[in-house]
């Protein structure tokens, strides 16, 4: 009888609860907000000290573009937390699924500017080397097509 009832109590453990499943979701969200928070803070931090400490060499189409970066990062940055406000605002979930889709849609929406951040932080060393913004933006370009092909011909 005690064999039986531990068997049992073994195999209630084992089994996977809905809230189990909602806390590795919820936890999975929560950690991907956190990286691209963190990667994004680092290319912002990187961004101010360039405009703090090196602007004063740039030309003035330079300085808009810098401009321009630390905006779309700024935008980035916030986009990327809001996962976490909106889980604080939310919290408890009366829809869990609706939760995760805001969430991913907030990254998503997040990637665009922080790409754009990418484009304008290469394009900014491409042209402070080259001194041709022209060829510059030609070169910055090249890594994204990349991206694109290799995203277009994954399996």
């Amino acid at each position: 009888m005690t064999s039986k009832l531990i068997v049992k109590h073994l195999s209630d453990d084992n089994e996977k609860k809905p809230s189990d499943e909602i806390t590795k979701d919820y936890g999975t969200i929560i950690r991907e907000s956190a990286l691209l928070t963190t990667f994004a803070g680092f290319l912002f931090g990187f961004l101010l000290t360039i405009s703090v400490s090196s602007s004063s060499n740039f030309t003035p189409e330079n300085k808009i573009i810098l401009l321009i970066a630390i905006s779309s990062i700024t935008v980035s940055i916030s986009l990327f937390i809001m996962p976490v406000i909106y889980h604080h605002l939310e919290y408890p979930y009366i829809d869990f699924e609706k939760f995760k889709k805001r969430s991913h849609r907030f990254t998503l929406y997040g990637l665009v500017p922080a790409m754009v951040t990418l484009f304008l932080g290469i394009e900014l060393a491409m042209s402070s080397v080259l001194r041709n913004n022209t060829f510059a933006y030609l070169l910055g370009i090249i890594p994204f097509v990349l991206i694109g092909i290799f995203y277009k011909f994954r399996k």
